[in-house]
């Protein structure tokens, strides 16, 4: 069998050669696309079991909370099951992790209710528009855009919406009647209506709150299971443990990849009157922890659903509404994180911004916050490019060193602030641009450069530079400029400076490019 070096040459010298290769990254593509094939030839018993209890597991935990966020999105529960299983068997084919959940989410069913008016066909043609969008980004490859939102804004956002959806549940568990579902209104008239609390109904959400948190405590200081328990005993500990984990997992997954899974689910569960899914935090969370190892722990889940839709559909008009209260309000609260605040004041006050912004205007419209706090991010991140930090040494030479790269809408205020610095008092003094720390340059930084030489020039002093990488270093011997000189160290910089800057020849370039960087240049 040829060497991956000689195979690679002879795919290069000839095209009939290439087969091979071709095959091979088209396997590799493939299972790109398709994940199932790069984990289902290696499927075991042992997986088998560990799927299936994890599968167990999450449909235990979907179905109470798909049927209670139904009610966040404003339609009738069995919904909430129409939209749980689909994206369990999408997932199995396209999932690039083994823990995520994709189905009903507390705060996608909250951006549901503000468009469907509680119509169930404007929640199935949402699924279907938001699912063909989804997978236009996925082909496209726009995944990278997720990569603008930044961790204040999310943390802004899902904190928001925890309070929404939490406090939107006081009037279901009260028995309140006709409050609004714009958020500030929704507090006037709850708090205007408390007189009309019904006492069933505040006593048995209550309940229902109350045993959530105790089997909560439970789950934190029940002890390890140990093979030698007796069945009953694990069976038991199993029950609380499946009963009552809501906490978050911290997975990396290839974005554009499952923008086509969640796409998928959402164009094909709108066939079977499904509103928008997503992948859920608590419900990924219990899948992890239950120990799956592939995605088709997910075929469980979706089975276990579809189970209950048979069987259990006529029951779900008994399911009380504060009951499905207590749920909702015990799943959302661990997603307000009250750290945050603190952590982002001792790390990057800055970073409080677009985490208020985004905060406070969710309250009001939470695309709204979450557009606003984007905007206040990229603004930050645009001012940092634009002031980049720069780092000054006086004395007789000024030095001046970037901390970053230079572009374009950074160049007039370098050009300024070098000017002030060196031209300020006599006498005029000569500059070093240390650029150590940039990288790359454009088309218009070359042009303030030669612009900032020709300046000092007439002043009587000079500019010369240091560190340059080499593609900066190509970019401005390839654009001639007049009086350009460059050193490979700050010393050799500063005794050139030390010479009459007058005596020197000002179109002249002294200092020779070594001989490895000719040869990159001519490259």
């Amino acid at each position: 069998m040829p060497s991956p070096v000689n195979a690679l040459g002879q795919a290069r010298s000839s095209r009939s050669n290439m087969a091979p290769d071709t095959c091979c990254c088209s396997a590799v593509a493939l299972q790109r696309r398709l994940p199932i094939l790069a984990w289902l030839p290696d499927y075991s018993l042992q997986w088998l079991k560990m799927d299936f209890i994890a599968g167990l597991s999450v449909g235990l935990t979907v179905i109470p909370q798909a049927l209670a966020y139904a009610e966040v999105a404003g339609l009738p529960p069995q919904f909430g099951l129409y939209s749980a299983f689909m994206g369990c068997f999408v997932y199995f084919f396209l999932g690039t992790s083994r823990d995520v959940t994709l189905g009903p989410t507390a705060i996608m069913s909250l951006l549901v209710s503000f468009y469907t008016f509680h119509e169930p066909a404007y929640a199935v043609l949402l699924a279907f528009l938001s699912g063909c969008i989804q997978l236009a980004m996925g082909f496209l490859r726009l995944g990278f855009l997720l990569d603008f939102i930044s961790c204040p804004v999310i943390k802004g956002f899902t904190s928001a919406a925890t309070v929404t959806i939490g406090f939107g549940q006081i009037k279901n568990l009260l028995g309140l009647q006709n409050i609004p579902r714009q958020f500030f209104l929704q507090v006037y008239h709850t708090f205007l209506s408390i007189g009309e609390t019904r006492v069933g109904d505040a006593v048995l959400g209550l309940v229902c709150m109350v045993l959530l948190l105790v089997l909560k405590l439970m789950r934190d200081h029940v002890p390890p299971v140990h093979p030698e328990m007796p069945p009953g005993v694990r069976l038991s500990h199993g029950l609380v443990w499946t009963a009552t984990t809501a906490s978050q997992n911290n997975y990396r997954v290839d974005a554009n990849q499952e923008l086509l899974a969640i796409g998928l689910t959402n164009v094909l569960g709108s066939l079977v009157s499904a509103y928008p899914v997503t992948g859920s935090f608590g419900r990924t969370a219990v899948n992890a922890q239950s120990g799956v190892c592939t995605p088709a722990g997910g075929l469980v889940t979706g089975a276990l659903v579809l189970l209950s839709l048979d069987y259990l559909t006529s029951l779900f008009y008994y399911i009380p509404k504060a009951a499905l209260a207590a749920v909702i309000i015990m799943a959302v609260a661990p997603l307000f994180d009250t750290k945050i605040f603190g952590t982002l004041w001792r790390v990057k006050r800055l970073d409080l911004l677009p985490l208020v912004v985004t905060f406070l205007l969710c309250f009001w419209e939470v695309q709204y916050g979450i557009l606003a706090g984007t905007l206040v991010s990229l603004l930050i991140l645009l001012h940092a490019v634009a002031r980049p930090k720069t780092q000054v040494s006086e004395g007789l030479v000024l030095v001046l060193q970037p901390a970053s790269g230079l572009h374009f809408p950074a160049i007039e205020a370098l050009r300024e602030a070098v000017l002030k610095r060196a031209l300020e008092g006599p006498p005029r003094r000569c500059v070093v641009l240390e650029c150590t720390h940039v990288s790359c340059i454009d088309y218009t930084v070359v042009l303030g450069l030669g612009d900032l030489l020709e300046d000092l020039h007439r002043q009587g002093a000079a500019l010369v530079f240091v560190g340059l990488q080499v593609p900066v270093l190509r970019a401005l011997l390839a654009a001639d400029l007049k009086g350009f000189q460059h050193f490979s160290t700050l010393e050799e910089a500063e005794k050139y400076l030390q010479q009459d800057p007058g005596t020197q020849p000002y179109n002249s370039c002294d200092d020779p490019v070594p001989e490895h960087k000719i040869a990159l240049l001519k490259a």
